[in-house]
């Protein structure tokens, strides 16, 4: 059906010059040259006719598998760009999901860490605390223990002292007569004992 109305149009042509012939032969006012120069007319437009005719016949496979094959390309790459968009598209749906999971696992971590943070800060805390307050018992067993030492010290010293400051007292108010009267107690005081 194709190739009959491809061949219509060069068929429509013939007819029509054929027809317009005899009508522009006809129609001359009389000049000596004038059918010459339509009959000159005519053949060159029967030329032409042929011509195209026979081009038309030889061109007519080629270039409809050429444009055969252009349709076939475009619907191709057509088909190709579609395809490429999917995947594309695809691809776009499933870096936008890593993304949206990579900003979760963000959050997560960030949420953790921050957790962590606080239970450090608070065992940090703990444990300075139990620090100062083993410092604070360090240090009061420490000066108790320098207090206690202090007043042993200081007694020791108020003790020999007061030996030294008794015997220097013995020494200048004890006397002779003085020893001899507390020996004499002393032998009654056994004496009465036994």
């Amino acid at each position: 059906m194709k190739d009959i109305k491809r061949l219509l149009i060069p068929a429509a042509t013939v007819i029509l010059l054929l027809v317009a012939l005899p009508v522009l032969a006809s129609g001359g006012e009389g000049h000596a040259d004038s059918g010459k120069l339509m009959t000159d007319f005519i053949w060159r437009m029967l030329n032409f006719a042929v011509t195209f005719g026979i081009l038309a016949y030889f061109i007519r496979k080629p270039l409809r598998n050429g444009l055969a094959g252009r349709r076939d390309g475009i619907a191709r790459a057509l088909q190709d760009a579609e395809t490429a968009r999917a995947a594309a598209e695809a691809k776009f749906a499933e870096y936008d999901a890593k993304l949206n999971r990579a900003e979760a696992e963000i959050d997560a971590i960030a949420a953790e860490l921050k957790l962590e943070g606080e239970k450090e800060r608070d065992r940090i805390v703990a444990q300075a605390k139990e620090m100062a307050e083993n410092i604070r018992n360090e240090a009061e067993r420490s000066a108790s223990f320098e207090v206690a030492r202090a007043q042993t010290e200081l007694r020791a010293e108020a003790a020999r002292l007061a030996v030294s400051l008794a015997e220097e007292l013995l020494t200048k108010s004890f006397t002779a007569q003085d020893q001899s009267r507390i020996l004499d107690e002393y032998m009654k005081k056994v004496g009465d004992l036994h």
